[in-house]
């Protein structure tokens, strides 16, 4: 979904971006879950707690996200801070797509992960592109393609 003459903007360092982001998750344990914002802010997407079953260690692993909202859906990026590869998070869920997210001032939610694809995959790219300008020159850094991430109310749960 990017283009070869779409310069992309300059990012923080990787050291930074994950320093961010490990701030971010002591931040949300701090204040008991309150810590994040909701697609509702100036920011125009959310941000959600979704924990999963790590695949090699069986033990549960929480990473906070941002997301849109797409119905009674959550999607995410599995975007790695910009960086090559797939983050961890993403391979967990990829092998135990159950987890359960966590919203603010909500009860956690179990849900059920995978990996959009062809139209949808392009109508949510596309709404993530209306929320943050910059998406296709971000993703144009990358050599491998941004899975986009549905997150969906496990059957009877929602």
């Amino acid at each position: 979904m990017s283009t070869a003459t779409t310069k992309a903007p300059k990012l923080p360092p990787p050291w930074f971006i994950h320093t961010f982001w490990r701030a971010h998750r002591a931040a949300y344990r701090l204040s008991g879950g309150r810590f994040l914002w909701t697609t509702a802010s100036k920011r125009g997407w959310g941000a959600l707690r979704l924990t999963a079953i790590g695949r090699k260690s069986g033990k549960e692993r929480s990473v906070i996200l941002g997301y849109v909202e797409d119905g009674p859906n959550l999607v995410t990026l599995a975007m790695n801070g910009w960086d090559e590869g797939h983050p961890a998070w993403w391979l967990n869920v990829e092998a135990h797509p159950d987890v359960v997210v966590r919203l603010p001032h909500q009860q956690p939610r179990p849900m059920h992960a995978r990996a959009a694809t062809g139209e949808e995959r392009g109508r949510l790219w596309h709404r993530w592109a209306e929320v943050d300008k910059d998406l296709d020159a971000y993703a144009s850094r990358r050599s491998i393609e941004t899975p986009v991430v549905v997150l969906e109310p496990r059957d009877g749960l929602a």
